[in-house]
């Protein structure tokens, strides 16, 4: 039933199941899409086309997997008018997402003192699960600010300057966040939880470029061979989390007012222009913009970091990505344009040169694409293409996939084992647990260099640079 279309293209036709609207397709080589075939990920981007008032084609990135509802790695654009918003479509990490900092340093200069650089970091960025933050619990009514601001609240607090905001998506502030969306249980859970790593596949990666496959875009993005770089994957914590729990709650409910049925419970849904829709978005936004200024204050300590060991931190953000959002924005669908909310779960922006919404110094390359890998492989930086508005709207891959439990990664290896293996290959790493680092077991993950020559190849993102660790921090 499943046509293969190319070397990386996969169709879904509307016969897979009963009940679909519209069709997916799934971006993969032969041994991906194996992989992907193991779990539920092909049935849940058919459940997904089942939702009401979707256009173009439910999607999975090659870094797909099963998740709740959607699959992790799952792109799907909705109507204004008569789609609908899903909770699952957007995840519990709301804007789970990577950031990506340059230095004025190389690999020379910095590996001799890794050790002691991670150890700065490591006492400076609190990390693993349930971690309070320096600043301790933030009244409410600073935590509104937050919710309402995102990073340039943190600016504003001296974590940064206004440079920094230049290079986040939506200048890290998504609009029309509500904080009085938010319920008190999420703001409890998440006002002593600002500027923390937490757990699970979060880290900070201290990388050097290793090699550059576009000299144009590289140069646009200040990126040089051996050059030291920061990627930071982090999200809205325990806040988010909370903000995910509540509305999938309300719109379980709300589902019988609008008598929409679905053919998963996970997919829970409500109209977007409906109270319970609008309330959601706006509290989706809130959240995300905790995040923005989580990570925007991860990068003030992190440039601390440097100044203290390594004597000086010239760290500019090169951009900022969300992974776990649903925003509004303007796709061409059949040949006109239209207003429709694009779910992202697990993919990441990739808009060409000469879109607005990117920054001015990138307009004439396009937006950067960050890919991590896991903390034992490499990671990439690509470019958005004109192909990824026409096929994906304007998506891309988000990272490796998973393709162990967390479960079964922890009985591969133990912890100094593993640590003792990235040590051998040049990679330092500091862990809040034990466990943790050995469910992000490099082995649980898809090989992250398989997944980017997909998209590279399918041309709906392009290769830029190559990134190698020398030293992690996990949460």
């Amino acid at each position: 039933m499943i046509q293969k279309l190319d070397d990386y293209r996969y169709l879904i036709p509307r016969s897979f199941r009963e009940g679909m609207n519209i069709e997916g397709l799934i971006y993969a080589n032969e041994e991906l899409f194996k992989a992907i075939e193991r779990d539920q990920t092909l049935m849940q981007v058919a459940n997904v086309a089942t939702l009401p008032g979707l256009v173009g084609r439910s999607l999975a990135m090659p870094d797909a997997h099963q998740g709740y509802g959607f699959a992790i790695g799952g792109v799907a654009a909705a109507d204004l008018q008569m789609g609908v918003v899903s909770a699952g479509g957007v995840g519990f990490d709301i804007n789970c997402g990577v950031r990506l900092l340059r230095s004025d340093l190389f690999l020379d200069e910095v590996k001799p003192r890794i050790d002691g650089l991670l150890n700065q970091m490591f006492r400076d960025i609190p990390c693993g699960t349930g971690k309070k933050g320096i600043m301790g619990g933030l009244s409410y009514e600073e935590l509104d600010r937050v919710l309402e601001s995102g990073a340039h609240w943190a600016v504003r607090k001296g974590y940064g300057t206004e440079e920094d905001l230049q290079h986040i998506e939506e200048t890290g502030c998504i609009p029309n966040a509500d904080a009085n969306q938010v319920s008190k249980r999420a703001k409890e859970r998440g006002r002593d939880q600002l500027g923390t790593l937490g757990s699970g596949n979060h880290f900070v990666e201290v990388q050097y470029v290793t090699e550059v496959f576009d000299d144009e875009a590289a140069k646009a993005f200040g990126l040089r061979s051996q050059q030291i770089v920061i990627l930071i994957h982090t999200g809205s914590r325990g806040l988010g989390h909370q903000v995910c729990t509540d509305y999938l709650e309300i719109m379980q409910e709300a589902m019988r007012k609008y008598h929409i049925t679905i053919v998963d419970r996970q997919l829970a849904c409500v109209p977007i222009q409906s109270p319970e829709g609008q309330r959601y978005l706006k509290a989706m936004a809130a959240a995300a913009n905790f995040a923005f200024a989580n990570r925007q204050m991860i990068t003030h300590w992190t440039r601390e970091a440097f100044v203290r060991v390594i004597g000086r931190g010239e760290l500019t953000i090169v951009y900022d990505v969300c992974h776990n959002i649903a925003k509004e924005e303007t796709h061409k669908i059949g040949g006109a344009s239209r207003k429709v909310l694009v779910h992202r779960k697990g993919a990441t922006r990739a808009f060409p040169r000469h879109r607005s919404e990117i920054p001015k110094d990138y307009y004439e390359v396009g937006q950067p694409v960050l890919i991590p890998g896991s903390m034992g492989t490499c990671s990439y930086v690509l470019v958005g293409t004109e192909r990824a508005m026409d096929e994906t709207f304007g998506s891309s891959c988000h990272g490796a996939g998973r393709s162990k439990s967390r479960h079964a990664a922890k009985k591969e290896i133990s912890a100094d084992e593993l640590i003792q293996q990235l040590k051998d290959k040049g990679i330092h790493v500091r862990g809040a647990s034990k466990s943790g680092l050995t469910e992000e077991n490099p082995n649980a993950y898809k090989d992250v260099s398989l997944v980017v020559e997909v998209v590279h190849n399918a041309g709906i993102a392009k290769r830029v640079a190559k990134l190698i660790p020398i030293g992690v921090i996990k949460g």
